[in-house]
């Protein structure tokens, strides 16, 4: 199993890294984020728990779930600011950095939780996390104007607005959706845990 999540979020990177420098708009770009943060970083963080790469296990004292979910929290919420946005959209470096920023911040999130000593924290480190991209999410989605001008607004000639309007559902939707599973299925877990103990 642990291969085969390996496998998956190594195939799910350049995925979303593409999606993220196509013309694609708002929407694309956001599918890239929520790619690299909710999707790719559980299955590497899956297919890396216990193994020797396994963040959490290089840095036991830095990879608590509180302290990651803040990494994460500060990451995804500063690559929103309208200003970095902006300069994403005219930089190739920069755009990387921005992916390679959210995949880190999520790997080290999802790595964090799944260590067994630390699963009651990590429940409420992906619940809150979970809040925090809904609350982006809708914060993007219910904008009444485009906060990002300089985005490419590509999508089948979008109105800039709508694009933006996509994108903050597909954050809420796919962002808010992931942590708050993994978070159920990690106390599933712990209940299963303290029930056969």
């Amino acid at each position: 199993m642990k291969r085969a999540a390996l496998a998956a979020g190594l195939a799910l990177v350049p995925i979303g890294w593409i999606l993220a420098v196509l013309p694609l708009g708002m929407t694309g770009h956001m599918a890239g984020h929520m790619i690299a943060v909710a999707i790719a970083a559980p299955f590497l963080a899956l297919g890396l728990s216990q193994g020797r790469l396994d963040p959490a296990r290089l840095w036991p004292g830095l990879a608590s779930p509180m302290a990651m979910m803040l990494v994460e929290l500060v990451t995804v919420w500063l690559w929103h600011l309208p200003a970095l946005r902006a300069a994403t959209m005219t930089s190739l470096p920069l755009l990387g950095l921005e992916q390679f920023c959210f995949l880190g911040a999520g790997l080290l999130l999802w790595s964090s939780v799944l260590r067994a000593d630390h699963r009651a924290a990590g429940i409420g480190a992906l619940l809150l996390t979970s809040m925090h991209m809904t609350l982006l999410g809708v914060l993007i989605g219910l904008a009444p104007r485009p906060l990002y001008a300089a985005a490419d607004h590509h999508l089948a000639g979008m109105d800039p607005l709508i694009d933006q309007q996509l994108s903050g559902v597909l954050m809420l939707l796919v962002g808010g959706a992931s942590y708050f599973i993994g978070g159920l299925v990690l106390l599933a877990s712990l209940l299963r845990q303290r029930g056969a103990a």
